[in-house]
């Protein structure tokens, strides 16, 4: 049984699973959907209620058959790399491929439907609440008034990004920022706003979860530091995971349908971890290069693994 990897052709993160998947000797195939039509080849058929696919890249013909799970890892827009690239046949391709792959009975890491959702913030927000993680009181509004009458509830406040910052060339920095309620709050009316109490943190937390496995690293945070991205100085150590923390993470990914997700804690100055986010395709990489934690074998190992989803 082999392991489709869909993925770009240069991600380090990649290399290193693929590096683990190889040592145990499990099949797999690397795969950017960009490369179809052209570099890729596909032919699915569905008859009398039978269903067969392949797909052909690299030298190699996949059955759907033989399939063991499906790597979600940044993969490409689907005819990106074509000779003659538009929208009709991005979507042409898109619903060609992933309408064979869902048809197989093939594990995800993670389902694209479920991602998509997944990566939806204010629902991650709502899910945490359930979940019985810590989660800082959020609003996420297009009125000022509103938008005005939380920061006089709360002081302090950070305004960020549900999405991240736009694609952009060159790329933008647009990081979370602190603000307080004497803020004019009046251009929350051009486009939703979110805002967050500002939770004064000791440190950051980047917890990884791999298919019931956790692992938790703890980066000390500098002086009056808001955004643990930007922050320098202090390197990633391994961290116990508090039994409250691992319960809710294990109910998050489970209503979330998550089998990997990479979630950010602020820790305050009473311990307690505070949820930020889950990001159900964040990096591992540099976390494991600085912890020495076995994160690229776990990921491999569930992906080369039988046991059910």
């Amino acid at each position: 049984m082999t392991v489709l990897i869909l993925t770009c052709q240069e991600d380090v993160t990649t290399d290193m699973v693929v590096a683990k998947l190889y040592e145990r000797g499990v099949p797999l195939v690397r795969f950017d959907p960009a490369d179809l039509p052209g570099e890729a080849a596909l032919s699915a058929e569905y008859v009398s209620g039978d269903f067969q696919g392949y797909l052909s890249y690299d030298g190699r013909l996949l059955s759907m058959s033989a399939l063991r799970s499906i790597w979600v890892r940044r993969p490409g827009e689907p005819a990106a790399h074509a000779d003659e690239a538009s929208e009709w046949l991005t979507a042409e391709s898109r619903q060609a491929l992933y309408g064979m792959l869902y048809s197989t009975t093939a594990r995800w890491m993670n389902h694209p439907c479920v991602a998509a959702q997944a990566r939806c913030k204010p629902w991650q927000l709502r899910v945490a609440h359930r979940s019985g993680f810590a989660v800082p009181p959020t609003l996420v509004t297009t009125f000022p008034r509103v938008a005005r009458q939380f920061a006089e509830q709360h002081k302090e406040i950070v305004v960020k990004s549900a999405t991240g910052p736009p694609a952009t060339e060159p790329p933008m920095a647009l990081p979370t920022t602190r603000i307080g309620p004497d803020t004019d709050f009046s251009a929350v009316a051009a486009g939703p706003t979110l805002l967050q109490k500002f939770i004064a943190k000791q440190a950051d937390i980047r917890l990884t979860y791999v298919g019931g496995r956790m692992f938790a690293a703890r980066k000390e945070a500098e002086s009056d530091q808001v955004d643990g991205r930007y922050g320098t100085g202090h390197p990633w150590k391994p961290s116990e995971v508090p039994d409250r923390v691992a319960r809710a993470v294990r109910e998050y990914a489970g209503m979330a349908g998550l089998a990997y997700g990479a979630f950010d804690f602020a820790v305050d100055d009473e311990g307690v971890w505070w949820f930020l986010e889950c990001n159900q395709g964040g990096q591992f990489g540099f976390v494991e290069l600085e912890t020495g934690q076995p994160i690229a074998a776990a990921v491999a190992s569930w992906l080369g693994g039988s046991q059910p989803a």
